[in-house]
């Protein structure tokens, strides 16, 4: 390549609208672009030239792109890989990182993002170095089977992409969230694919534990220590060295175990309640509230260094209402968990479905369980359909949104006039106005778009993915749509 060459960039994706869109954006910004469909045509392009990054797919006509990069850094070892996927899965994030990959987007992703990383990655010395102690060998399978956490939203993308970061390094983590949006379940994500694997997991409530004996659950005490202690006993600190200590509620720690704690975590010693002697212990710490810790420092009643010590890389968890794409593929991981706990197997139809989308979901990931474990217990007959929502789960699913009568004129009048011809049962209101009005709108932003999917998806705010389910269903034809050649 001579000096003034512009960049060359090998891009290895096998759709082609979505190579289309990359390559035009980067040819915009002065890149040259060689396209590959196939990992045989990569490895041909890289027998031929040099190419400053590689943007590549993961799900491939001939195999997997992660999978089949150890022959990539054979031909190219300073050569930065930007990964694409659509299965937008923690275990996909991980691969990704376990890859070495310079940065790692899930579909749909934000375009001036990726050219932002290409650019960064062309002026990159190398790819990123492995770090020390990284965990060699195969991930778990590539639709996430065995891992704690489901969903492929947006919202969850920043956590996956956060787990796999601190996957190979002991920082603390603040994992924060509303009750019931999973924050074990991250941190037990960090624990079983991370370099502490092969060590204890001890997880402890500290809101559950008395104050007067949170100190002793923690660090342990000797006999004698105080009325009561009839024999030594061995704390969650030392039951969890060499692996996890996860922290729940640590909002709720009392002020002394608090000190205590930062002690813990700044020496890495402890001390047993009544003992003298000092004991190393090693243990990557995970913490977890669903309270706002800034005005509990600001009342006194959370320790602010304590608070920074432990906040070192904070993950937040997104409630089920702000990522209810999720709960489709939740609902049938649910039905799949109760078939295999002895319940019947039971499946949705879409006006269920829509209507467990409409639901509030206070109780977030954890209410949604019990509801379908609820429904896969005293359904009639293999399908769950609206009217069985209605009446086991409750009224709340059947709500139409309040916003309705404040919607344009036009739209109203529409509603009307369908609701005149339809005449739908009560509480199915919003499921079957979903079902009617749903078609023409997608159809109206592949129209704005000139039947660009991506960006037509990203209009309506939805996964590209889901996009392309629904227009499958709806039995929509997007080439329509798209612009005359």
């Amino acid at each position: 390549m001579a000096r003034d060459d512009p960049p060359s960039i090998l891009l290895v994706e096998d759709d082609r609208a979505i190579a289309t869109v990359i390559s035009a954006a980067l040819e915009d910004e002065g890149f040259a672009i060689r396209h590959c469909f196939s990992i045989a045509e990569r490895d041909a392009a890289l027998a031929e030239s040099a190419f400053a990054v590689m943007v590549t797919d993961v799900l491939l006509e001939d195999g997997d792109g992660i999978a089949s990069l150890d022959a990539v850094r054979a031909a190219a070892p300073a050569m930065p890989v930007i990964v694409l996927s659509a299965q937008n899965t923690l275990d996909t994030a991980v691969r990704a990182s376990d890859s070495e990959a310079f940065e790692y987007f899930p579909k749909p992703f934000d375009l001036d993002q990726l050219v932002q990383a290409v650019g960064k990655a062309a002026g990159a010395t190398g790819r990123r170095a492995p770090e020390a102690g990284a965990a060699q060998g195969e991930a778990p399978g590539a639709d996430g089977e065995g891992l704690p956490l489901v969903g492929r939203s947006p919202a969850m993308q920043g956590v996956y992409r956060m787990i796999a970061r601190v996957l190979r390094n002991d920082l603390t983590v603040l994992v924060t969230g509303e009750s019931g949006t999973g924050k074990e379940l991250v941190a037990e994500a960090i624990h079983q694919l991370g370099s502490r694997a092969t060590g204890p997991f001890v997880a402890v409530n500290t809101a559950a534990i008395p104050s007067d004996l949170i100190e002793s659950e923690l660090f342990g005490h000797e006999k004698g220590a105080f009325t009561g202690a009839i024999a030594q006993a061995i704390g969650k600190f030392e039951q969890a060295n060499g692996g996890t200590l996860f922290l729940d509620e640590i909002g709720d720690m009392p002020a002394e175990a608090q000190t205590r704690l930062l002690r813990a975590l700044q020496s890495g010693r402890i001390r047993r309640v009544g003992g003298r002697q000092e004991i190393s212990v090693s243990v990557r710490i995970i913490a977890a509230t669903n309270r706002d810790l800034v005005p509990l420092i600001e009342q006194g009643a959370f320790r602010e260094d304590l608070y920074y010590r432990l906040n070192v890389v904070p993950i937040q968890l997104p409630p089920l209402r702000e990522r209810r794409e999720d709960i489709e593929v939740l609902t049938q991981h649910f039905l799949a968990q109760a078939v295999e706990d002895g319940l019947p197997r039971r499946r949705l139809t879409a006006e269920a479905l829509a209507l467990l989308e409409t639901r509030a979901w206070r109780g977030n990931v954890r209410e949604l369980r019990n509801v379908v474990y609820r429904l896969a217990l005293m359904a009639q007959g293999e399908a769950i359909d609206a009217a069985a929502i209605a009446e086991i789960v409750g009224p709340e699913a059947a709500q139409a949104p309040a916003p309705l009568a404040s919607a344009p004129a036009s739209l109203a009048d529409a509603l009307d006039h369908w609701l005149a011809r339809e005449n739908p049962p009560d509480g199915l209101l919003h499921a079957r106005a979903i079902a009617a009005f749903e078609k023409p709108l997608i159809e109206h932003a592949l129209k704005r778009t000139r039947g660009n999917q991506l960006r037509a998806a990203k209009l309506l705010g939805i996964n590209r993915n889901t996009l392309r389910k629904r227009i499958v269903e709806l039995e929509i034809e997007p080439e329509r749509f798209a612009r005359s050649v």
